[in-house]
């Protein structure tokens, strides 16, 4: 093989030297961004946020909070950590009996039947 490809074998997007990870705080922060950007109607007519509105809106108001800047590809493995994330929580809802959903506390619930959970 030529020198051209030795050394490169990082997947796209994988410098893992300069990745610093998400906090809790980071992530929240995140989310709340994303909320506010959604009940403001920065939505595409498919529903989804853009690129764009991500770029001019979303990264700068969460970086101007958050100790380390975080790109664009920071933003998408959130979002896929997202999703992760909300499909545990809703096969655990769907699938187990006992589990539901409090809409007034917003909160996942446990129903107990005879003094034992279920």
């Amino acid at each position: 093989m030529g020198d051209s490809q030795q050394g490169n074998n990082k997947g796209k997007g994988k410098e893992k030297e300069n990745y610093e990870s998400w906090t809790m705080d980071d992530t929240n922060e995140l989310l709340h961004l994303l909320v506010d950007a959604i009940n403001s109607g920065l939505r595409d007519v498919n529903g989804s946020l853009s690129k764009k509105n991500v770029k001019r809106v979303i990264l700068p108001r969460l970086n101007a909070k958050i100790t380390f800047p975080k790109t664009y590809n920071h933003y998408l493995s959130r979002m896929k950590w997202f999703k992760k994330q909300y499909n545990k929580m809703s096969t655990l809802i769907r699938n187990n009996s006992g589990f539901g959903w409090d809409p007034i506390a917003k909160t996942l619930r446990l129903v107990m039947k005879y003094g034992k959970i279920t």
